[in-house]
């Protein structure tokens, strides 16, 4: 088998395309495969899908491929035009890389599965590719999955911030609920952030969202009321950033607490922060002794530790109205007992206990965004970080979009040559349908 053959199968060309030459260079280590396609052709208008005579050709395109063994290879071709009477001179869609893209189809694709797995300096070195070629790749990635990607709303939305550096720099990250994937990134966690998604969407298009579980961050709760039809039943406010605030308030009279008995002695109190955060169940065998002896203490801390773990009941309750009864009484016990941190993060859950009773109908919770924002962490201590935030944005979507990222060369052939098929000489086939059928002639006839 000459080297003609052997690369036109590797290839998988088709007629009328053939390999003109093959150079091997062996002090280089490279492969140059010139393409070229024969003479007497008929060319596709990529708009309208009409087939007419060539018109001429653009500059010659060099497409890096997959290494041929040890040594890089290169395809050289040039593509055709085709002058369309209604569309005006067209460049066909290359049937070996993208357009504007320096790599192979092939090749484009293996360097999207090895970023999925490593950083983009680990895919530029193992790829044999710059930090620009390969940063490129998951530009185009993310271009091309967002493009594919259907207009949508999701039914449960996800509302979240992410930091993305030191000093409160924050992108606002609205996600899927059902699906598990980011639907959108933005700069800062301001209402403007998430206004920015809003105003993709006609309003009846924003009334198919069913839910918003989101934190109480006022800038979100106002943009989503402001654009989402019937926005007060639909904010869902998470159940873990509400017992967030519990917890917080027990750990600060736990503070206070130890820090008076320190002053007037040895403290029992001393590395025992988390006993009081866990959840009872969670609480380890091998420290269940000690701390049931710490409960059996007349300590304020066990007080503010019955009403955190006396407000985990509320999650059971399926309807609003009960679950409001058992938060009116939790309140009365929660004020009543002069804990100021309690009696703070009770008003705190006062204040929004309308969006937090709707958990009761909707049962959504923010636990998948800190899944999401786990795999961002990892994503960015991966990279040491990211030059800017366009760069971060088109990270996360790379890698939590669940987009179609992977090029795909033109679903019909971009051209038939005239010599193979002379019945079909100077007929432009105008109509889709005849078109494939043409096609499945040439392919079964060749």
């Amino acid at each position: 088998m000459d080297d003609k053959l052997l690369f036109t199968k590797i290839l998988g060309l088709r007629p009328p395309w053939f390999i003109k030459q093959v150079v091997v260079d062996d002090q280089a280590q490279r492969v140059d495969i010139y393409v070229e396609h024969e003479p007497d052709i008929r060319v596709r208008c990529p708009v309208c899908d009409t087939f007419y005579g060539l018109y001429d050709h653009a500059p010659e395109r060099v497409y890096r491929h997959l290494n041929t063994c040890q040594m890089q290879t290169y395809i050289h071709v040039r593509p055709p035009r085709v002058n369309c009477p209604t569309h005006g001179v067209k460049q066909v869609g290359s049937e070996f890389g993208e357009n504007g893209s320096e790599l192979s189809f092939s090749l484009e694709s293996f360097v999207i599965r090895v970023a999925q797995e490593c950083s983009i300096e680990a895919t530029a070195r193992l790829c044999g590719l710059s930090w620009d070629q390969s940063w490129g790749v998951l530009e185009r990635a993310v271009n091309r999955g967002q493009g594919r990607k259907k207009r949508r709303v999701p039914t449960h939305m996800g509302v979240d911030e992410k930091s993305i550096a030191k000093g409160h720099k924050y992108e606002s990250l609205v996600y899927d609920i059902d699906r598990g994937t980011v639907e959108f990134v933005w700069d800062e966690r301001g209402r403007e952030s998430l206004e920015c998604y809003y105003w993709q969407f006609l309003g009846e298009e924003l009334d198919e969202i069913a839910a918003v579980a989101m934190d109480m961050w006022d800038p979100y709760i106002a943009a989503t009321q402001k654009h989402v039809p019937e926005a007060e039943k639909k904010i869902v406010f998470d159940r873990f950033h509400v017992m967030g605030h519990i917890l917080k308030a027990v750990d600060e009279v736990r503070k206070s607490e130890n820090r008076y008995l320190s002053e007037s002695g040895e403290s029992p109190l001393k590395g025992t922060k988390y006993l009081w955060l866990w959840s009872q169940e969670n609480v380890p065998e091998w420290r269940q002794e000690e701390f049931s002896a710490l409960r059996a203490l007349d300590l304020k801390v066990c007080r503010a530790w019955a009403i955190k773990e006396n407000l985990r009941r509320m999650w059971d309750y399926r309807y609003a109205s009960p679950m409001r009864k058992f938060f009116r009484r939790w309140y009365f016990w929660a004020t009543h007992l002069r804990l100021k941190p309690m009696i703070k993060a009770a008003k705190t859950l006062k204040a929004h206990i309308d969006n937090i009773v709707t958990y009761a109908k909707h049962r959504i919770t923010n636990a998948l965004g800190e899944a999401i924002n786990a795999k961002i962490e990892k994503v960015k201590r991966m990279a040491c970080g990211y030059r800017n935030r366009k760069n971060y944005r088109t990270a996360i979507y790379f890698h939590c979009g669940s987009l179609d990222l992977f090029p795909k060369p033109p679903a019909l052939p971009t051209l038939f040559s005239n010599q193979r098929h002379p019945n079909m000489l100077g007929v432009p086939i105008k109509n889709p349908d005849a078109a494939k059928y043409l096609i499945a002639f040439i392919r079964r006839y060749p």
